[in-house]
């Protein structure tokens, strides 16, 4: 338990070291207990990880037919005429997964989900917020916001709220919520779509309103052809609720990462850096994993002793085969 960060000499190294933790912690709980509940992150850091990962399934070291999924995150407003449209886009989280873990096991996982995202049609959303501003407040320091929808809202907003929120929360709790969580982190710290400066209490499912720099990231790293056409809102976990397991495995990787993953260590708990909530989650007795490769690694090795002083082991895997 507490604080461990493994450092690595590359994308594939730390790929290949996160893997082996996330194989080693499904191996032991899988010896007494039935199922076992994985949370998962999408973009380019765990890509490596799920391929290491679905080989030790495939090879049947752990048992995927006894394994159930949850993801962080999904967009809302992705193009689409209905649900199943925006689902199967190729920018979808849920489209994400399967070319990038899922359909990869010879075995399929007992379920996965994805946060209902595609569900809600974004100009019904919009008009809604437009119409009945006195049934949500918007919360956060930054662009990026929480759209906080109220007890007793009703229609479009009301439905939000519960079937596709609240209903998500329900289910993870229904399955005896999750054993590891697997995160990223983003550029300003931020972990799926819990954005800079939206506040950790409360931060359950979010309805978030995407901020101005995640939007145009998403076009300039080609995801989407313009800004018209990238979503604006997403369904998030917050991060109080995904530092509700009993294990998080962070991976990063680059020098972009390199400063938020400092601050996580060295700065204050703010929800400025979202992910510096794993310190507090660490002080309540969480078991905190980072797997970095040298580069984002390079703020905590400039200050290693301080590191180490603060309570984190550091398990400097560079010299490894």
């Amino acid at each position: 338990m507490g604080f461990r960060i493994f450092i690595t000499r590359d994308f594939e190294h730390m790929s290949r070291t996160g893997a082996g933790i996330v194989e080693a912690d499904i191996r032991e709980k899988q010896a007494v207990k039935d199922r076992y509940v994985l949370g998962l992150a999408t973009g380019n850091s765990p890509t490596g990880l799920y391929k290491h990962l679905a080989g030790a399934f495939n090879d049947g070291r752990i048992d995927a037919s006894r394994v159930r999924t949850f993801n962080l995150d999904e967009y809302v407003g992705l193009p689409g005429e209905n649900a199943q449209q925006r689902c199967l886009h190729c920018e979808s989280y849920s489209y994400f997964m399967i070319q990038e873990f899922f359909g990869l096991l010879s075995r399929k996982f007992a379920e996965t989900n994805v946060p209902w995202g595609t569900l809600i049609e974004q100009e019904e959303l919009i008009a809604a917020l437009r119409e009945h501003p006195e049934q949500y407040e918007l919360q956060g320091s930054d662009q990026g916001k929480a759209v906080v929808i109220k007890d007793g809202a009703d229609g479009l907003l009301g439905w939000i709220r519960r079937e596709v929120l609240d209903a998500y929360e329900r289910k993870i709790k229904a399955s005896g919520g999750i054993d590891l969580h697997i995160v990223g982190v983003g550029g300003r710290g931020h972990v799926a779509f819990h954005e800079s400066g939206i506040p950790f209490e409360g931060s359950r499912v979010l309805l978030v309103r995407l901020d101005d720099s995640t939007v145009g990231n998403a076009v300039r790293d080609g995801h989407f052809p313009s800004l018209e056409e990238s979503p604006r809102y997403a369904v998030s976990m917050g991060a109080e609720l995904v530092y509700e397991a009993p294990t998080i495995v962070l991976l990063a990787n680059g020098t972009r990462k390199t400063g938020p993953v400092a601050e996580s260590v060295f700065g204050d708990i703010t929800c400025e850096v979202p992910i510096s909530y794993g310190r507090r989650y660490v002080a309540e007795g969480g078991n905190l994993v980072y797997v970095l490769d040298e580069a984002a690694a390079a703020g905590i090795l400039a200050r290693r002793a301080d590191a180490e002083a603060g309570g984190c082991e550091i398990i400097d895997l560079r010299g490894e085969p």
